[in-house]
């Protein structure tokens, strides 16, 4: 597939659980696109000088969210535009959502629960996780979450496949959102 130009105006944020594949995808997205590539969770632990888990063992979720949501902010608005891997509970918050919906395109990559059950088992730093059985967690934060991804601008499947698979059905999805949109542009100026 060949590369379709992209307008640089807007960063590219990707939402989605824990597992779908954000951060793999945005990396590979950012270098096909030739933009830089912004992971929130790493930007998070660099303004509070320690890991997720840590944050999450120290201040309570409540807290982690709140400044997950601040530093987003400063990410979504940075320039140049970019590609932005979100965290899972990211885009739930209404004022983060809303945020990332005015200053991005919003691409949720949607995975079924055997395919986030295979992702998230390879690494053990999950705090929401650690809760209980994981299938149980993934399960109940897909039906809570799964309504609210939903209004992102473009919904991408990703499966236990390459990673590349994935990549290709996002970049086709952006040039048929930006062609719908330029459509829709046309249309209503023509009216």
């Amino acid at each position: 597939m060949t590369v379709p130009s992209h307008n640089a105006s807007r960063t590219i944020a990707l939402v989605g659980l824990m597992g779908a594949g954000k951060s793999a995808v945005g990396r590979r997205l950012a270098s096909r696109l030739g933009l830089p590539f912004v992971d929130a969770d790493i930007a998070i632990e660099e303004a509070a000088g320690c890991s997720i888990e840590e944050i999450f063992a120290r201040h309570g979720e409540a807290e982690f969210r709140d400044g997950e949501r601040r530093v987003i902010q400063r990410l979504v608005e940075q320039q140049p535009p970019h590609i932005l891997a979100t965290g899972g509970g990211a885009f739930i918050n209404e004022r983060t959502r809303e945020r990332l919906k005015d200053h991005a395109i919003t691409v949720w990559l949607k995975a079924d629960l055997e395919t986030l059950l295979e992702r998230v088992g390879k690494r053990n730093n999950r705090p929401l996780l650690k809760q209980g059985d994981p299938a149980e967690v993934l399960r109940t934060l897909m039906g809570v979450r799964y309504p609210i991804y939903a209004e992102a601008d473009i919904t991408v499947e990703t499966s236990a496949g390459p990673v590349e698979e994935t990549v290709e059905r996002v970049l086709a999805a952006l040039e048929a959102y930006r062609a719908d949109k330029t459509s829709s542009n046309q249309r209503v100026s023509a009216s």
